[in-house]
C-alpha cells in the first residue's frame, strides 16, 4: 500500500475555482490562496442566511489507540461516499496543528484513499490560520506586559496574570518560564508559559464566532488576569478588541479545498478535545449546511469528549444539532479495551478481547443515544482485521439495536464506504430529539461538572480540590455560573485515569483547577495530569519528513 503522501500526490487536484462552482459560488465569493486553495468572503457568507440548512451528520469515535482510530479518514470517506450516493455533499473538518503532525499522532487531514488536498500543505502552514492565530494571542501578552511597563494604569496584579504565550509545535520546555530578565528595560520581570496554539482562547473563539461583530465581542470579554483588588481585567480594559480582530480578520474565513475525489471540504480551526472544545468552527459548519445537502463534520477524540462538547457548546451557536451521529470503532481499539497491549494489538487475533473491548463502545453509543439523535457506528477497517472479530461487533451493535456498517475508505475510497452512506441517509430521516445534557443558565458549575462525570464518563463522585472549590466561589461573584463546561480530561479513558480501559466503574473525577475562558464562553475543568503544552516523544515523527530540491515533500505520512 502506498503512503498517504505518496497517493495526495499522484492525484489530480481540480482548480479551486471549479469545486466552488459546484457550490454556485463565483470567483468574486473567494479569496485565492494559489490554485486549490481559497477562502469564502465573509459578504459571501452573509448572503446565504436565507437558505435551508441541510443535513448535518458527526462523527466522533470511541476511547482511541495513541495512533487515533482514524475519525478524519471516516469523515473525508462517508463525504465522498454521500457524493457516489448521488448526494449533495461536503466536508467539514478542524485543521491539523504542527504539534502532533511534527510529534507523534499525525495530521488531521484523512489518509488512504479518503484525503483532504492538498494535504501536505493543510497539514503546515495552510492559509496561515494558525499563525494568525499565535500572533493575536501573542499580541496580547506582548500588550500586557507593555502595560506593566508603562505605568499600569489598571492596576495589574503581575502574579495573577492567567493568559500565557502560544506556539504551534510541542515544546515542554516552554511550559513555566520568567519574562522581563535583564534589567528595568526589558520589562517586569513575573512568571509566564507558554501553551500550545490549539489550546488557545483566541481558537476558541475564532471557531465559536458567528460573525466579525460577534468575534470582537469576544475577544474583548477575555479575563487575561485580576488587578491587586483580585478583581478580573479584560481585552476591553485594555482597549485591544479592535487590533485583535484586525489580525485575525482573514482566519475567520472558512478554507475551501477538496478531496481526493474532487468532495468540497471546509477546513477551518483546529482546537484540541482533551484540552478545548475538539470543533472545526462553528462559521464553517454553518455555511456549509448553506451550501450542501449533506453536511459531515467530526469532533476529536473520544466522544466523552469532542461529541460532549459538540452537542453541549457548539450546538447552540451553530443553531442546529446533529442529525445522526457516527461512532468511530476499529477491531485494535476494542482489543485494546479488551486486554491486549498496545504493541501486541497488530499481531494479536483474539474475539474475546473484542467482545470485552465493545463495552467501552457501549457506552459511547448509549451516551449519544442520550442526545437524541440517531447513532450508526462505523467501523474503520484495518487489513489484519479478521471475519470473527468483526462479526463479534456486528453482532453486539444488533444487540443494541444499532446499526453497524464497515468503512474500507482507507483502502477503497468511497467505494467502500457506500452501505455506511446508506445507513447515515436512512439515520438522518428518522426522527431527531436533541436534548442537552444541562441547561447552562440553570445549573451551577458543580453541577454540570457532576451531570458529565455521572451521566457521560459514567463516573461516581466529583472531587474538588480546595483551589477548584475557591475558584467557584470566585466564579459565581463574578457571574461566570451560567457558562459552560469544558472539561480537559485524557482521551485515552472514560476517566480521568488514562490506564482505565474498556468501562471502568465506581471511580471519581477529580476537578484540580479551572481556566475560564469568558471570551469563548465557557470554563475549562482541568482533570488528572492533563497538560495544555504537549511534549515530543523520544522518535518524533519529524525524524522522517524532508523536501526535495523539487519541493517534493517526503515522510509526512
Amino acid at each position: 500500500m502506498k503512503s498517504d503522501i505518496q497517493i495526495a500526490q499522484e492525484n489530480v487536484m481540480l482548480p479551486i475555482v471549479e469545486i466552488a462552482e459546484r457550490l454556485n459560488l463565483e470567483m468574486d465569493d473567494l479569496k485565492l490562496y494559489g490554485k486549490y486553495k481559497a477562502k469564502i468572503d465573509q459578504n459571501a457568507i452573509a448572503q446565504l442566511d436565507t437558505k435551508d440548512d441541510g443535513k448535518l451528520i458527526l462523527v466522533t469515535a470511541i476511547n482511541p489507540t495513541p495512533a487515533g482510530e482514524g475519525k478524519s479518514t471516516v469523515t473525508v470517506g462517508l463525504g465522498d461516499a454521500l457524493a457516489l450516493a448521488g448526494k449533495n455533499s461536503m466536508i467539514a473538518l478542524r485543521e491539523p496543528s504542527m504539534g502532533p503532525t511534527m510529534g507523534m499522532k499525525g495530521g488531521a487531514a484523512g489518509g488512504g484513499y479518503a484525503q483532504v488536498q492538498p494535504m501536505d500543505e493543510i497539514n503546515l502552514h495552510f492559509t496561515g490560520d494558525m499563525h494568525a492565530i499565535t500572533a493575536t494571542n501573542n499580541a496580547l501578552s506582548a500588550f500586557i506586559d507593555n502595560h506593566l511597563q508603562q505605568g499600569n494604569e489598571l492596576d495589574i496584579d503581575s502574579r495573577r496574570i492567567t493568559w500565557k504565550r502560544v506556539m504551534d509545535i510541542n515544546d515542554r520546555a516552554l511550559r513555566n518560564i520568567v519574562v522581563g530578565m535583564g534589567g528595568p528595560t526589558n520589562g517586569v520581570p513575573r512568571e509566564d508559559g507558554f501553551d500550545i496554539t490549539v489550546a488557545s482562547e483566541i481558537m476558541a473563539i475564532l471557531c465559536l464566532a458567528t460573525s466579525m461583530e460577534d468575534l470582537k465581542k469576544r475577544l474583548g470579554n477575555i479575563v487575561f488576569g485580576y488587578n491587586r483588588k483580585r478583581e478580573p481585567l479584560t481585552v476591553r480594559d485594555l482597549k485591544m478588541e479592535g487590533a485583535l480582530t484586525l489580525i485575525l480578520k482573514d482566519a475567520l474565513e472558512p478554507n475551501l479545498v477538496q478531496t481526493l475525489y474532487h468532495t468540497p471540504a471546509f477546513v477551518h480551526g483546529g482546537p484540541f478535545a482533551n484540552i478545548a472544545h475538539g470543533c472545526n468552527s462553528v462559521i464553517a459548519t454553518k455555511t456549509a449546511l448553506k451550501l450542501a445537502d449533506y453536511v459531515v463534520t467530526e469532533a476529536g477524540f473520544g466522544a466523552d469528549l469532542g461529541a460532549e462538547k459538540f452537542l453541549d457548546i457548539k450546538v447552540p451557536e451553530l443553531g442546529k444539532a446533529p442529525d445522526a451521529i457516527v461512532i468511530v470503532a476499529t477491531i485494535r481499539s476494542l482489543k485494546m479495551h479488551g486486554g491486549i497491549k498496545v504493541a501486541d494489538l497488530k499481531d494479536t487475533v483474539d474475539p474475546s478481547a473484542v467482545a470485552r473491548g465493545f463495552a467501552n463502545l457501549e457506552k459511547h453509543i448509549q451516551n449519544m443515544q442520550r442526545y437524541g439523535v440517531p447513532v450508526v457506528v462505523a467501523v474503520n477497517a484495518f487489513t489484519q482485521d479478521t471475519k470473527e472479530e468483526i462479526a463479534v461487533v456486528q453482532e453486539s451493535c444488533k444487540n443494541l439495536g444499532v446499526i453497524c456498517e464497515i468503512a474500507d475508505v482507507w483502502g477503497k475510497g468511497p467505494e467502500g464506504g457506500l452501505d455506511l452512506a446508506q445507513a447515515v441517509i436512512a439515520a438522518t430521516e428518522q426522527e431527531m430529539t436533541y436534548k442537552p445534557l444541562y441547561d447552562p443558565q440553570k445549573t451551577t458549575i458543580e453541577e454540570k461538572i457532576t451531570a458529565v462525570v455521572r451521566e457521560i464518563y459514567g463516573g461516581d463522585t466529583v472531587v474538588f480540590t480546595p483551589k477548584a472549590r475557591q475558584q467557584m466561589k470566585q466564579f459565581s461573584r463574578h457571574g461566570w455560573e451560567h457558562l459552560p463546561v469544558c472539561m480537559a480530561k485524557t482521551q485515552y479513558s472514560l476517566s480521568d485515569n488514562p490506564k482505565q480501559l474498556a468501562r471502568p466503574e465506581g471511580f471519581s473525577i477529580t476537578i484540580r483547577e479551572f481556566v475560564p475562558k469568558i471570551g469563548a464562553g465557557f470554563i475549562v475543568a482541568l482533570t488528572g495530569d492533563i497538560l495544555t503544552m504537549p511534549g515530543l516523544p523520544k522518535q518524533p515523527a519529524a525524524l522522517n519528513m524532508d523536501v526535495l530540491e523539487d519541493g517534493t515533500v517526503v515522510g509526512l505520512f
